[in-house]
């Protein structure tokens, strides 16, 4: 369930933290995905995946594992998660730039994407993506994810406005995919 040929998904654990403080403070890595771009002191990290993630009552996240070397290239996660309403919102950081570009992100995310429609019987998962980042939103778009809407110029990036771009997917729109 939580594996392809070439990646696996594995709980985040607190001996993550080192590898995801890199991640986070990567410049190169985060403009594309963090809103608010800064650099993060060890501590900041630290309380950050206690109390967000690993403390999350509401959400759940994997860390990307590469099967042929078994490094850690990513983390996903399902956040928000409404179970009275069926719903919850989907984030995929590939952390290790020489695994961009080259499918990781798309299985991890299918992976994701079958246990929160397959297993937690979700009915919709959500993402936002920023109007700049064109092959995520590819990606997203070849998963099925449809354009419903945006907050416009609500993120200051390189010297100019973008939008956020909303997107989301229905249990059957995912189910009755190719």
């Amino acid at each position: 369930m939580f594996q392809t040929k070439r990646v696996r998904l594995r709980k985040m654990e607190v001996e993550d933290i080192l590898t995801y403080h890199r991640w986070r403070n990567d410049m190169e890595v985060m403009i594309s995905t963090n809103p608010a771009l800064d650099l993060y002191s060890s501590q900041e990290t630290e309380e950050f995946v206690n109390g967000v993630i690993l403390g999350s009552t509401d959400g759940k996240s994997y860390m990307i594992v590469d099967r042929l070397s078994d490094q850690t290239i990513g983390i996903t996660s399902l956040i928000h998660i409404d179970m009275k309403n069926r719903n919850a919102e989907c984030i995929i950081d590939i952390g290790e730039k020489e695994f961009h570009g080259k499918g990781y992100g798309r299985e991890a995310l299918t992976l994701l994407l079958d246990y929160a429609f397959q297993e937690m019987n979700l009915h919709r998962v959500s993402l936002r993506v920023f109007s700049f980042n064109k092959k995520a939103i590819s990606l997203y778009e070849k998963i099925g994810f449809q354009h419903e809407g945006a907050s416009r110029e609500a993120l200051f990036r390189n010297g100019g406005w973008h939008d956020i771009c909303h997107m989301g997917i229905l249990q059957d729109e995912y189910l009755e995919r190719d």
